[in-house]
């Protein structure tokens, strides 16, 4: 059993995110979708809410979403509780989630491959749908090489599979990461896909 089985591992993982700059795959994405101006932006997967907040603070109104039951509370701590108007918060495991709201912006950091085989398709689904004509997707995915394939219930992906489930997008970034590196639970190796697409308009 790794840490990453423990009990509270993502309560104790969402509690230490707070205070750390918004991820690179976020900011790019913001850079290039210009300003919020009230467009709907959804965070799947948003932990303590950091990346929810800094959608908040260029402008878009956030559906925040995650499986830990904590959220709410450490979301609207992150934000500062100054956007109730633009945020709303669930709590939606990816063994429930069945859909998405129609969204301009799609971002899920590092959240999606902790979805099952047995769920992913559906969640994949629910994000395509959620996509209005010219709206943004900014993921993580895992890749086969990952250390955690194998170690937990998630989704692991070769990069043909990867490519697969953006066909109809407009690609417009897809890094691969196949190193070794520190992760919250210890060093590990990483095989991680970096995408920024974008649906037609």
């Amino acid at each position: 059993m790794t840490a990453l089985h423990s009990p509270g591992h993502w309560a104790d993982y969402n509690a230490a995110q707070p205070g750390r700059a918004a991820r690179e795959l976020c900011q790019e994405v913001l850079s290039l979708a210009g300003p919020g101006a009230g467009r709907q932006a959804v965070d799947l997967g948003c932990g303590a809410g950091v990346e929810t907040a800094a959608l908040l603070g260029a402008g878009w109104r956030v559906h925040a979403l995650d499986g830990d039951p904590t959220t709410p509370r450490l979301v609207r701590t992150t934000t500062g509780g100054e956007e109730e108007t633009r945020l709303s918060v669930a709590v939606v495991p990816f063994a429930e989630l069945t859909d998405l709201p129609p969204t301009d912006l799609l971002y899920s950091g590092y959240a999606l491959p902790y979805a099952s085989p047995r769920d992913f398709p559906r969640v994949w689904a629910a994000v395509r749908r959620s996509l209005r004509p010219g709206a943004w997707l900014a993921v993580n995915l895992f890749g086969a090489n990952d250390s955690f394939a194998g170690t937990i219930d998630g989704t692991f992906l070769t990069r043909e599979e990867a490519e697969a489930l953006l066909d109809g997008l407009d690609v417009l970034a897809f890094r691969e990461e196949d190193e070794d590196g520190p992760s919250f639970s210890g060093p590990k190796h990483w095989h991680v896909f970096d995408v920024i697409a974008r649906a037609p308009r």
